[in-house]
Order: structure tokens, then C-alpha cells, then sequence
């Protein structure tokens, strides 16, 4: 008998007696696990090297778990006809992830949510390259965890070992095991992956959800169809019993960079990456949310996005000139059907161009949330890429290097703390219930103007107003007979509140806030919340 935790990936070996020349490539072996409710499980295993395999399972049920294993040798009773029993017993700790659960799309699939139905704020981190050695373990990954951990980041995007900006098995990306796949992509390497799962375990173990990106788009060119299932089958059966988030690829229709025949990548990636988040759906035995990181929309880089999760955005990096492309690709995703959570995944990595400051995290984050995200995603220049002082990363395949600051120094840039607070925030009321009210406010943006204010909320509860810097004088607007608010004004930079008291709006049911200009200029966010009596 075998014991395990609720939600707490446990997992042990199948030794082969027999000896495989290509273990990887010749042998596969699944475990179908029966749980106390008698609903089945076909949980992939991974080869661990030499002539092992083991398996990794977790699930939410207390109770007796039986199991069996299936070998695609069914001769090779060492592997094959196994069965044995596992006791999972209740969690009882204080890790969110084992007490609420792993994520699912809400009913109204508008949000994320833990499978026992608490609502999952993302505010996710980009750490790319973030398996490689430059970031090293422990001490340098532990170092970054606690640093996210305590600004209340919930999500960590990081790519499995196939990275961006650089050709296959270039050093730049290898751990201190080598690469994921051997040269030629003819097998894993399951050094790597065991030197990747000491970071994987480690954001799990501190309440962090691994978005794991299985790689970036254009791999799929060169590994092709086949391979590109292996690997993410292997994804699955190293992780899929962890509590994270998949991601097909990272720019999934980019071609590679020096490609000659962009146009034909392009069509062959959008049909392939379709494809293959078909089979992963199939394969995964635990159902995570799926998505693609996406050159604009996740919808527009497979064929059909009945298969996605989650709408997954890229909206630019070009400092204040990406605020309308980010306002129109947010909005557009929030509109369309079938409906989908709305997360911006890549926008003014903080510091890239030396520009994209801590007032442009702040503005992407308000916007996003008050026009109908429901999570968003922060980077910054010299994380992604994982730059060290030693070591920068370098220039990219097309000859350019996107900075040279080292993560050292990156991780403390004032916007990770600012969207911190801004998380703390929201979470004071049901942010899941916001929704959009562009009109909530005069004057509001509009495409003729993307620096007026934005407005969200749940109406006669909350109204949440971004004002961005230079704008005041604003009227609040359509106010609800028979609602009483109380008001203040939240400075994103530093948390600081300024109480304006009861609002007080004319019978038409506009306000204005009862100040002549703002105590400091810059931006601001206005808060009405709900109060009981007068």
C-alpha cells in the first residue's frame, strides 16, 4: 500500500528486466488508475534513463486508488500487468494549490478558478529561460521564487528547455544537465528534465503555477509532428500531475527568425499546433487549462480555439505606443466567441528599450483589468532572457540583443511591487465579477483618445476608475439611486489611500471627485465601494 496527499504529485519506478537499445523510441508505458468514485485514469509514464520508467499521480479524491500499468510490450511482464493500491489522504496545510486544488476554466468561463471553485487571480511572471543554468539552482531560482512569492505573483511562464531567440542546442540554453532533446532530436535526455524538475517542484512547493510552454513555435518545424507529440508527451507525464498550466508554444505561428519560406512555416505551424493541442487534450489525463502564447490572440494561431482555455495575448513592446493595440486586442478578445478568459501574456517587458517604465506596467495592468481581463502577466527585460553580469544573454538570430540587464537587477525594477499592490487591491472585493463600464465615467477612452480614463466593476457594489497621469476633473456617472458609496483614491505607485468620504451625487446620478487637482501628479485610481446605511 502506498500513501499519498490530496492534490500532491507522488510517484515511484518500473524497472525492466529486459534491456531496450532505445528505450525512449521503442517502449511507451501508460498506468490506468481507478479512483474511489471508479472513474479511470490513463496516466503516461516518462522514461527516467537506462532501462526505468516512473509515474507521477495526483488526485483531489480521498480514498483507495488502484492501479494498473500497460506496457506497449505486453511481454514484458516487469512492465506490463502491474497493479497495486494508493491511499490518498486529505491535505492539510496551507499551500493554495494543494488546499483549493488545481485550475479550471469557471462556469461562466470568464476566469480561473481552483477545482474546489475559489477563484484564481493570474498575476503571472515571465521567466523564459528560466530551466537554463544562467539562472542558477539553488540558490539563484530560490532567490527569484521568494522575491515573486512575497509581491504576490501567483504564475510563472517558463518554457521547457526549446527556447526563443536562439537555434537549437545553442549553449545559451542548456542546464547544467545539457539540452532537453539530444542532437538530431532522435530522444530525450532525462538529465535535463531532472534538473528541471527541482525548479518545477520548487514554484509548486511555494504556491507558484508553472505555465509550462512546451516551446517555441518553430520548433515545430524542425522536430516535426511526431516529435513534437513525444515531447509533449513527455511534458505531461513529467509535470501533468502538478498543478499548472499548458502552453503549446510561444509564438506559435512566428516562423524562426533567418526562415526563407516564412509564409509556408506560418501555414504549417497554425495546422500543426492545432494538431498537437488535440493530442494533448487527449493525452492529459488531468485536463489543465491549455492556451499558446500568441503573436496577437491565442485564437489566431490554431485552426479551431474550441481547443484552448484561456485567449492568451501578445500586445507589444513599444512603451506608450502599444497602449491602443493593447486596449483593441483586449477589448476584441473580451467580445468574441466562444468565450474565453482573456489574459495579456506579453506586454512592455519592463526596461526593454529603455523605456516601458513603472508607470507603463502600471497603466497595462489597469487597462487590462478594467476592460475585461481577468489576469495579467508582468516581464522583465534581463529575467526573460535571463541575462548575468558574468554572462549576458547576447544578441538574438537576427543580430540584435534586446538588453543586457542582469536579472540581478531586474527583478527589483519598481513595476513587479507596483502590480503587486495593484493585486492586493482588486482582491479586496469579487474581482471575478468585474466587468467593463467604459461609461461609468466622463470622459472615458475611445479609440480617438487612449489616455482618458477606464472603468470596471460590479454594479452597485464596486466602481474602479484608472485615471491615468494629466487627467482629472472626471465625472462619475450614472451612480445608483439608493446605493451609498464611500470613496478614495488609491496611488498604485506606493498603495497609499486618500479617503474622500461618502459620495454624494446629484439626482441625475453624476459625482466628481471633491478635489482641484491631485495630490501629486501622476496617475491614480478611484474607488467606490459599497457601504451599508448612510
Amino acid at each position: 500500500m502506498r500513501y499519498a496527499c490530496q492534490n500532491w504529485a507522488t510517484e515511484w519506478a518500473f524497472a525492466s528486466g529486459r534491456a531496450y537499445s532505445d528505450p525512449f523510441n521503442e517502449v511507451t508505458l501508460e498506468v490506468l488508475f481507478t479512483d474511489p468514485e471508479g472513474e479511470e485514469h490513463r496516466v503516461p509514464a516518462f522514461w527516467a534513463g537506462e532501462q526505468t520508467w516512473r509515474v507521477r499521480y495526483a488526485s483531489p479524491k480521498v480514498g483507495t486508488h488502484r492501479y494498473r500499468t500497460v506496457c506497449s510490450d505486453e511481454s514484458n511482464f516487469d512492465l506490463h500487468g502491474q497493479e497495486g493500491v494508493l491511499e490518498v489522504v486529505p491535505y492539510e496545510g496551507n499551500n493554495p494549490l494543494l488546499r483549493h486544488g488545481p485550475l479550471r476554466v469557471s462556469a461562466t468561463r470568464r476566469y480561473l478558478e481552483h477545482r474546489d471553485g475559489t477563484p484564481f487571480f493570474w498575476l503571472g511572471d515571465t521567466w523564459w529561460m528560466g530551466l537554463c543554468r544562467r539562472l542558477g539552482w539553488p540558490g539563484d531560482f530560490q532567490r527569484l521564487v521568494a522575491d515573486r512569492v512575497q509581491k504576490g505573483f501567483t504564475v510563472i511562464q517558463i518554457v521547457a528547455g526549446l527556447y526563443p531567440d536562439m537555434p537549437a542546442f545553442d549553449q545559451r540554453g542548456a542546464n547544467e544537465a545539457g539540452f532537453p532533446w539530444e542532437e538530431g532530436f532522435s530522444r530525450i535526455n532525462p538529465a535535463y528534465f531532472d534538473m528541471a524538475d527541482l525548479r518545477i517542484h520548487y514554484l509548486v512547493q511555494w504556491g507558484l503555477v508553472p505555465c509550462i510552454v512546451g516551446c517555441w513555435g518553430y520548433y515545430l518545424v524542425w522536430m516535426g509532428r511526431k516529435r513534437m507529440k513525444q515531447h509533449w508527451r513527455y511534458l505531461i507525464a513529467r509535470w501533468g500531475a502538478y498543478p499548472v498550466v499548458w502552453c503549446l508554444a510561444g509564438e506559435g505561428i512566428m516562423p524562426y527568425y533567418l526562415s526563407e519560406q516564412r509564409e509556408k512555416d506560418q501555414q504549417f505551424q497554425k495546422r500543426g499546433w492545432t494538431e498537437i493541442a488535440a493530442y494533448l487534450r487527449e493525452t492529459d489525463p488531468y485536463h489543465h487549462p491549455l492556451t499558446i502564447h500568441p503573436t496577437d490572440s491565442a485564437r489566431n494561431q490554431v485552426e479551431d480555439p474550441t481547443l484552448l482555455d484561456i485567449d492568451l495575448l501578445q500586445t507589444g513592446h513599444g512603451d506608450r505606443r502599444s497602449i491602443p493595440n493593447t486596449v483593441r486586442l483586449v477589448t476584441g478578445a473580451y467580445a468574441r466567441t466562444p468565450t474565453l478568459p482573456v489574459i495579456n501574456g506579453e506586454v512592455c517587458y519592463e526596461g526593454i528599450g529603455e523605456a516601458c517604465r513603472q508607470e507603463v506596467q502600471r497603466f497595462m495592468f489597469w487597462v487590462c483589468l478594467l476592460s475585461g481581463a481577468c489576469g495579467h502577466t508582468y516581464g522583465a527585460n534581463g529575467i526573460w532572457q535571463v541575462n548575468t553580469r558574468e554572462a549576458p544573454f547576447g544578441p538574438s538570430p537576427h543580430g540584435m540583443s534586446w538588453g543586457d540587464t542582469p536579472w540581478e537587477e531586474a527583478y527589483q525594477l519598481p513595476g513587479s511591487g507596483q502590480l503587486g499592490l495593484a493585486k492586493r487591491l482588486l482582491e479586496r472585493y469579487e474581482w471575478w465579477r468585474f466587468e467593463p463600464h467604459p461609461e461609468w465615467v466622463e470622459p472615458h477612452w475611445t479609440e480617438d483618445n487612449y489616455l482618458a480614463p477606464y472603468a470596471g466593476g460590479i454594479p452597485g457594489a464596486v466602481r474602479v476608475i484608472f485615471l491615468p497621469r494629466g487627467v482629472w476633473g472626471v465625472t462619475v456617472k450614472g451612480v445608483e439611486a439608493g446605493v451609498h458609496y464611500r470613496a478614495f483614491l488609491f496611488n498604485p505607485a506606493r498603495g497609499e489611500e486618500l479617503k474622500l468620504g461618502t459620495v454624494r451625487p446629484t439626482e441625475g446620478g453624476d459625482w466628481q471627485v471633491p478635489l482641484a487637482r491631485p495630490p501629486i501628479y501622476q496617475d491614480w485610481v478611484l474607488v467606490l465601494e459599497k457601504k451599508e446605511g448612510r
